[in-house]
């Protein structure tokens, strides 16, 4: 599978991709979101993991613009955030339009199950 990581992280990118890489799959990761929606609509994602908190651009705005674009509307997108309260993993995905969500800091065996339902 082939992944896109957007993080402001330098740590988080480096560790998500990391992990990915070593189950087999690709993964390019980028700090922002600048350039994110053309590459989508040119390349085949299996899906994008993407930060809620950046500094430009956060993870909820890009998510909808995502969603308003035709080429784009139907990506699968993980929400990707140390945000964790119930609450915010509900919006995250009943009101935001993820597909799924992930806590930091996670475990490769949380990244296995969600990965299995793509």
């Amino acid at each position: 599978m082939r992944f896109i990581i957007v993080d402001d992280s330098a740590v988080d990118r480096h560790f998500l991709t990391s992990l990915l890489e070593e189950m087999g799959h690709q993964a390019e990761a980028y700090e922002n979101t600048v350039g994110i929606l053309e590459k989508l609509k040119t390349g085949e994602y299996t899906s994008v993991f993407l930060d809620i908190v950046m500094p430009d651009k956060d993870g909820y705005k890009f998510l909808r613009e995502l969603r308003l674009n035709q080429h784009t509307v139907n990506q699968h997108v993980i929400l990707y955030s140390s945000k964790k309260t119930p609450i915010e993993v509900s919006y995250g995905i009943r009101r935001a339009g993820a597909n799924d969500y992930l806590t930091k800091p996670i475990t490769r065996e949380h990244l296995e199950k969600t990965l299995q339902s793509l």
